[in-house]
């Protein structure tokens, strides 16, 4: 079963770059994502890529989790994948959930960031594409090979994974 799919690309580690001047990690200077490479490697070719902002989700604010809702409402596809920072990903998800979009949409990101190798962003970007084609509507999250409900979508930061 395939559905219509739209990947929202919001930033993340998934999407960071090291930089050599501050010896930490940030977005790419250019404003570019890693996602349509990602796709490349995997052969995965059919879903839509937009990039509505690159930020750490940290900070993220009322107004960011309002666009990412705003924009899972006008997506025309029946699924929506969201890349997203790990550290409020359970956050935005619960917002989107409350706002009962009517669609199939996942949240999902990485521990270690594409640019910097042995990241699972792939593994986990894989995953969540399969989820979202499958999934019943409602708002999930895909991590370390497991489907979370947005209700218990959260991340273990002592063991640095996602666990039920």
């Amino acid at each position: 079963m395939e559905r219509s799919l739209r990947i929202l690309i919001t930033g993340g580690t998934i999407d960071k770059v090291h930089d050599p001047r501050s010896e930490g990690l940030s977005f790419s200077p250019d404003g570019a994502t890693h996602i349509p490479e990602m796709l490349r490697i995997g052969r995965c070719h059919f879903p839509v890529v937009e990039l509505l902002m690159l930020k750490d989700s940290l900070y993220f604010e009322t107004g960011d989790r309002e666009a990412i809702a705003d924009a899972v409402k006008r997506a025309p596809e029946e699924a929506v994948v969201i890349t997203h920072g790990t550290g409020t990903m359970g956050e935005t998800a619960r917002f989107i959930e409350a706002r009962q979009p009517g669609k199939t949409v996942v949240l999902t990101g990485a521990m270690r960031p594409f640019s910097l190798y042995a990241s699972d962003g792939e593994f986990n970007l894989g995953g969540a594409i399969a989820a979202a084609q499958i999934a019943p509507a409602g708002v999930w999250g895909v991590m370390n090979g497991r489907v979370f409900p947005a209700a218990r979508l959260d991340k273990n930061v002592e063991q640095g994974r996602f666990d039920l």
